[in-house]
């Protein structure tokens, strides 16, 4: 299994500071945000990672994480030219994946615990997508699950006024070799986008998606709000990687 962080995108919710550098780069608590989904998939046992980024800021990344050796990944980089929606940024990982499934997960996504038994319970599910979920009490902020009878996921629905459930799809996926054939017939959405929950309802109808619930912390920290939220959840209970940093990337006493 290959990996995808997908760091591009204008960060308008976090202006005015990203007037001046990549969200991604921002902190979290004590390290920069884009530290938290590298070491979350990381915990997955996935080394050779690709980050996609806008070409503005593709330099200063680089200059952070190198080649990814200092952190025990290899990471290669993609720009992405314009924002046209996670599902074309995913797109942009075809050459990258080759034959093996890939996990994607969004620059801004902060995971508080290894998600190795996650990758286990996947790979036993025998299915080809995994959909994360994760129940929260502002959901129409995200792609909000929508629940049959029976508990199970229906279809997912993009930022809906009235959220039909709490259950919001975190911004970690999990995808087979064939999903690059999917997002080339994908339609932009109303915001001229191709949109990822077009992708995730794709496997959905197939009956082909994992879908797991997430019992841990997550947030996203792509707003003031949840940047803080989350950095508050980590002042108080610690980075589970943090043991594995150089000394050098560790913040003095």
């Amino acid at each position: 299994m290959r990996g995808m962080i997908l760091a591009g995108g204008t960060g308008t919710r976090m202006r005015p500071l990203t007037l001046v550098t990549n969200k991604h780069l921002l902190p979290v608590w004590k390290y920069p945000m884009i530290y938290y989904p590298l070491h979350s998939l990381k915990s997955m046992g996935i080394t050779e990672i690709m980050i996609t980024v806008g070409g503005e800021s593709i330099a200063d990344v680089m200059r952070l994480l190198g080649s990814g050796a200092r952190f025990g990944v290899s990471l290669s980089y993609r720009v992405q030219d314009q924002a046209g929606g996670i599902a074309e940024a995913i797109g942009l990982g075809e050459g990258f994946a080759g034959n093996q499934p890939i996990a994607v997960i969004l620059g801004d996504n902060v995971f508080d615990e290894s998600l190795a038994p996650l990758r286990a319970d996947f790979e036993r599910s025998g299915k080809a997508a995994a959909i994360i979920l994760k129940e929260v009490p502002d959901p129409s902020r995200f792609g909000v699950a929508v629940l049959d009878p029976g508990g199970n996921v229906a279809e997912i629905v993009e930022k809906p006024a009235a959220p039909p459930s709490n259950w919001a799809v975190t911004g970690l996926y999990v995808y087979p070799p064939s999903v690059f054939a999917v997002t080339r017939t994908l339609k932009p959405s109303a915001r001229g986008e191709l949109e990822v929950t077009d992708l995730n309802n794709h496997y959905i109808r197939r009956g082909d998606a994992a879908v797991f619930r997430l019992g841990g912390f997550w947030s996203d920290a792509g707003t003031f709000e949840s940047n803080y939220r989350a950095t508050s959840r980590l002042r108080e209970h610690g980075v589970f990687w943090e043991s594995e940093l150089p000394a050098d990337q560790v913040p003095a006493p």
